[in-house]
């Protein structure tokens, strides 16, 4: 029995190192005073907001998808990388698709972003988003039991 849980462990392990998996992928830390910057200037503040902070919106009519704030699930640095690179990776929820969708792609994906963006700024900005996030508990609802 020891035997077939330490072969099913080592599959699962394995499994995780294929030539898609992420393990061994990290960039340096970034500095999130130059995210900030790289975040106006690339002009990400043309399509989102970051949940109290104070930064002009320079939106032009499209979704204003909002970023940072309270979260019970932690941005984690490869979330957030895929979500600037690749974002028609995974769209944000709670909008609807006409909002952040076109020709099948995630409008920031139409932008320009990978073809001007430096590695610098990709992780200063991810250390600067990073920052925006407040991991909360989860709400609780109670349950009340009534013995009959």
């Amino acid at each position: 029995m020891n035997r077939l849980i330490a072969l099913l462990v080592c599959t699962a392990a394995l499994s995780a190192c294929g030539p898609e998996s992420g393990v061994g992928f990290r960039l340096p830390d970034g500095n999130p005073d130059r995210g900030r910057e790289a975040y106006v200037r690339l002009q990400c503040n043309s399509c989102h907001v970051i949940e109290g902070l104070d930064l002009p919106f320079q939106g032009s009519g499209a979704a204003s998808v909002t970023l940072g704030g309270q979260t019970v699930k932690v941005k984690t640095y490869g979330e957030l990388v895929t979500s600037i690179i690749n974002p028609s990776h995974k769209l944000a929820r709670g909008y609807e698709p006409s909002e952040v969708v076109a020709d099948g792609q995630s409008l920031m994906s139409i932008a320009y972003l990978n073809d001007v963006m430096t590695v610098r700024q990709l992780i200063d900005l991810v250390a600067f988003l990073q920052a925006q996030y407040e991991v909360v508990p989860p709400p609780v609802e109670p349950y009340w039991y009534i013995y009959p």
